[in-house]
This record gives C-alpha cells, sequence and structure tokens, in this order.
C-alpha cells in the first residue's frame, strides 16, 4: 500500500489479467485492450437508463396516474441507489471475482428494468428504479477496476475516458433513441429494450472476460485501509463541486435556450446534441491528456467550466452566444471527469472496489446537489440567472480542493522513479 503523501499506485493488490492486453501503436502509445471498449459500450446501456427517465416523465405520470414531479422521483431514486448502493455492493461483491460481479451487477440491472416495466404504480416502478441503481453502481465500481488494471498505469485515464465516453454517447444518441420509442411504443418500451441490452452485455461479458480468482487481499480491513489517503477526500470533494457546478445549470439548460435566449423550442433538442457533441469531445481530450499531466488538465478545464458558467449568468441573452457557451460548457466540465476517477486509482492502488464505488458516490452527490439547488435558485429573485450563477460557486469552489491535490502531486513527484 503507497503512502498517504504519494500518489503512486498499489501494485500489490494488482488485477488479475482480463484476457485481453494493450498492443503497441505504431506512435508508441499503447493501444487499449478489447475489454475497456466492452465495457465502454456497457457504460452507455447504464448511461441510458439513467437519464431516460427525464424525456419520458409525461408518458409515464400519465400511465401511473400521478404528478409530473411524483415521477420524477424515480430519478431521485435512482441517485439514491447509486450514491448507497455503489459502495455497499462493491463490498458486498469483494469475494466474487470480478466476471462474477460484473454479470451479477447487468442481471440486478435487468431485473429491475423488467420490474419498472411491468409496474402498475409509482411504489413498483420506484423499487424497479433502485434495483437498477444498485446494478449500475456495482458495474462501476468493479468495472473501473477492470478496465484500468486491464489498461495498464499508463493509460489508466484513458480507460476511464472510454468509459465516461459511454455515457456521454448516451446521451447524444441513446436517451434521444430511447425517448422516441417511448413516446412511440409507450413509455415501458425503452426499459424493456435496456433489459435486453443488459442480459446480451452479460452473455458477451461472461465469454470475454476470463474467469479470474480473487485477490488475496479483499477484507473490508483492506478496503478501508485505501481510503485514510487525505488526497484521496479532496479528489472525491472536487468530482461532487464540479458535477455540482455542471448540473446546476444543465438541468434547467432549456427555460435558459427558450425563455432568457429566446431560442426556439424546437431548437432545443439540436442545443443538447451540441451540448452532447461537445462533453464526447472533452471526454476523449481529458483521457488523452489526464494520464500524463492530471492537473495541468483539471485546473484549466476547472477554471474554463467556470467561466463558462459566469459568461452564461451574464451574456446568454442572445439565442447563438448562449447556444455556443452550452456547447463549450459540454465539452470543459466532461474533461475533468476522467481525469478525476483515473486519480482515485492512482491514490487508493489499483484493484479496490471501495474507493472506486465511493467516487461514484461522489459523482450522484454532486448531481443531485447541484441540480436541487440550481432550482432553488432558479426560483429566487435570481430568476433565470440563478442556475448558472449557482454553478459558477461550485466550480469556482472545486478550484480549492484541485490546487490542494496539485501542490501535494508535485511534492510527490520526486519519490517517483
Amino acid at each position: 500500500m503507497s503512502s498517504p503523501s504519494s500518489t503512486k499506485p498499489d501494485t500489490s493488490s494488482a488485477a488479475p489479467p482480463t484476457g485481453d492486453s494493450g498492443t503497441a501503436a505504431p506512435g508508441g502509445k499503447a493501444k487499449l485492450p478489447p475489454v475497456v471498449w466492452l465495457l465502454g459500450a456497457v457504460a452507455f446501456i447504464m448511461g441510458t437508463s439513467e437519464f431516460i427517465v427525464s424525456g419520458l416523465l409525461p408518458q409515464i405520470s400519465g400511465a401511473l396516474d400521478v404528478s409530473v414531479s411524483s415521477a420524477g422521483t424515480l430519478i431521485t431514486a435512482f441517485a439514491v441507489g447509486m450514491m448507497i448502493g455503489a459502495p455497499v455492493m462493491s463490498m458486498a461483491t469483494r469475494r466474487l471475482p470480478r466476471r462474477s460481479a460484473l454479470v451479477a451487477a447487468l442481471l440486478v440491472f435487468a431485473a429491475g428494468h423488467v420490474v419498472g416495466a411491468l409496474s402498475s404504480n409509482l411504489t413498483l416502478a420506484l423499487i424497479g428504479r433502485f434495483a437498477a441503481a444498485l446494478g449500475n453502481g456495482t458495474f462501476w465500481a468493479v468495472g473501473a477496476v477492470v478496465a484500468t488494471a486491464a489498461a495498464g498505469p499508463a493509460a489508466g485515464t484513458r480507460a476511464m475516458g472510454v468509459m465516461v465516453g459511454g455515457i456521454t454517447l448516451a446521451n447524444i444518441v441513446g436517451v434521444p433513441l430511447g425517448t422516441a420509442a417511448g413516446q412511440l411504443s409507450g413509455w415501458q418500451a425503452p426499459f424493456w429494450m435496456l433489459a435486453a441490452l443488459a442480459v446480451a452485455a452479460a452473455l458477451v461479458i461472461a465469454r470475454r472476460i476470463p474467469a479470474d480468482t480473487t485477490r488475496a487481499d479483499t477484507s473490508l480491513r483492506a478496503e478501508t485501509a485505501a481510503l485514510k489517503h487525505p488526497r484521496l477526500w479532496l479528489v472525491y470533494l472536487a468530482i461532487a463541486l464540479i458535477q455540482a457546478g455542471i448540473m446546476a445549470a444543465y438541468s434547467y439548460v432549456a427555460p435558459l435556450l427558450t425563455d432568457r435566449a429566446h431560442l426556439a423550442t424546437a431548437a432545443v433538442p439540436l442545443a443538447l446534441l451540441g451540448y452532447g457533441v461537445g462533453a464526447l469531445a472533452g471526454t476523449t481530450a481529458g483521457g488523452r491528456l489526464g494520464d500524463r499531466r492530471p492537473y495541468a488538465t483539471l485546473i484549466p478545464a476547472t477554471a474554463l467550466t467556470c467561466a463558462l458558467l459566469g459568461a452564461i449568468t451574464l451574456w446568454a441573452t442572445d439565442s447563438a452566444v448562449a447556444v455556443v457557451l452550452v456547447v463549450l460548457l459540454g465539452g470543459a466540465g466532461f474533461a475533468n471527469n476522467p481525469v478525476v476517477v483515473g486519480e482515485v486509482v492512482r491514490i487508493a492502488g489499483t484493484g479496490r472496489f471501495l474507493p472506486m464505488a465511493l467516487a461514484t458516490s461522489a459523482f450522484q452527490v454532486g448531481i443531485a446537489t447541484g441540480s436541487w439547488l440550481g432550482g432553488v435558485a432558479l426560483t429566487s429573485g435570481l430568476g433565470l440567472k440563478g442556475p448558472s450563477l449557482t454553478g459558477f460557486a461550485f466550480a469556482l469552489a472545486a478550484l480549492l480542493p484541485l490546487g490542494l491535490l496539485a501542490a501535494s502531486h508535485r511534492t510527490a513527484e520526486p519519490a517517483r522513479s
């Protein structure tokens, strides 16, 4: 186990082979192994599920005979399931071989969607969403460990870029297609499709990831010992603050574009598509740059996120300006995601489920907090400026833990060999 003052990964609990190893590219940079791309495809399914309910709230509320705001608790249930379920399930499955844990996570995820599709009341639908979130959280806790171990220390952040890119692509492709399917064929249709895709993914993982032996060091004490690094908690804080900053503004981007920037309602999906494309570009750039210079990537990206949120607050009164700022926000904000997850691996050491699960929880805390306080600001005297101003405050606050992390990272550099 590395000391708290070092960022060198712990190799004493190195992951077992996944059956795919990276190969050298012509330029000298190792290619990511196929298992990483497989897990990125699964992340696409998970991301589609996480955000699909937002586009189907009117249909769900009508079918279950509840208000739209009551149907919105399905989103809350998923977030709570991710926050609580990721660390709990990661520890519950820590003695399982990683292939078995991933397959089990996908089957629980599929079962949650089947329950949701069969629901005739809100209570049953909430149970289904909570179960799906447990599967999602377990997948991320285990899948991130498998992906970074397969990629190796030099490409761990790139591997996380592929997985986070799966979620970003879900926002661009999966959620719009799922929403359209739900509108045409009933809101249950995308739930059935996601359940079927999850089962298919479980079968592929069962074939592509060979059975392994569990780490010798899998005790609860060993997992919690990895949490004693003070720098790790600074990373968690930075994750939550960055996500809160982005989601405070993005959760209410539609009224910003239509009511403040006077964009035609029909053009809002195109603006959101632009945001998704920007997010995918940012995720890719962050994944490529973060392995070599993590804090030289994180701090400028967060500072740019802060500046863009400030610009949205002040100048997003013209439709063209607002759309450009929203697209750029997607790029700057999402550039951070693979880097911060890569730092969790670097600090806690490879093969640690609980630290990775808590990173998932930190993302969800930021998403929930940002969207909630952004809504509070929207209904205050600040009006449509409130969400982006709230996001600006969160992003500005994120620079403090990142600065402290960068300073300790530079101090630890001479210890690297």
